[in-house]
């Protein structure tokens, strides 16, 4: 009994052993394609980077973009969007889709930040998650582009699709996903790493037609084995 055991868990630390090296090989191979990656949203202080990560859901950051083009120049700060008609933030996210809820998270961010954190955007995760709209991977955006700080790893749609198709993790869902990448990552590779991710995701790995032809990683693939 003691023997199965033991090789049990010697199997588990030379698979996430294997894993973190397939995760350093990743990020060298991406950090020479994209040397200059970052966040796509336009921002300008850490509450326009919140705003525009808020508004992104379920919608392209070009559009965000040219939606925070108006918002800003009109309500640049929680001062302002706290102030604002809801009817009128409505009109001006309308674009992005679930207008309601994204105006209705707008206004109520900014005024919790004016209530409650002096009118700052708070940099802790624990702070953030309390406002309404935001959750990890918006705390995670916001922490990591803004203040530089690694909380954790933003899991969106294309970082979910990769880390699946690159066998990095098994997970379901945004949290198991993030878990498993936090624990086969180097802190500092946090932050940077779901850029890669992402830039790659629409680039060339793409949900219904991936250009595996294109491919850079492929000897890292574990679904254009199953192909």
């Amino acid at each position: 009994m003691t023997e199965k055991k033991t090789a049990k868990k010697t199997t588990r630390k030379d698979s996430l052993e294997s894993l973190k090296e397939k995760a350093k090989k990743l990020n060298n191979i991406l950090s020479e394609r994209y040397p200059q990656a970052g966040c796509a949203l336009n921002f300008a202080t850490p509450w326009q980077l919140l705003a525009a990560t808020i508004l992104s859901a379920q919608c392209t950051d070009a559009r965000v973009n040219i939606v925070t083009k108006v918002l800003f120049k009109k309500y640049p700060d929680p001062e302002s969007t706290a102030k604002a008609e809801i009817k009128d933030l409505e009109r001006i996210v309308y674009s992005t889709g679930f207008y309601k809820n994204k105006a209705k998270s707008l206004s109520g961010a900014a005024q919790a930040i004016i209530e409650r954190f002096n009118g700052k955007v708070p940099e802790e995760l624990e702070d953030l998650i309390t406002l309404p709209g935001v959750g990890r991977k918006t705390a995670n955006v916001v922490l990591g582009t803004a203040f530089g700080k690694a909380s954790g790893v933003v899991v969106d749609t294309h970082v979910s699709r990769l880390s699946s198709r690159l066998g990095l993790s098994s997970g379901k869902n945004a949290e198991k996903i993030e878990a498993d990448l936090m624990k086969i990552l180097p802190q500092d590779y946090w932050i940077v790493f779901s850029h890669y991710l992402i830039l790659y995701g629409r680039e060339i790995c793409s949900s219904r037609n991936p250009k595996c032809e294109s491919c850079v990683i492929t000897e890292l693939c574990e679904f254009l084995k199953q192909k």
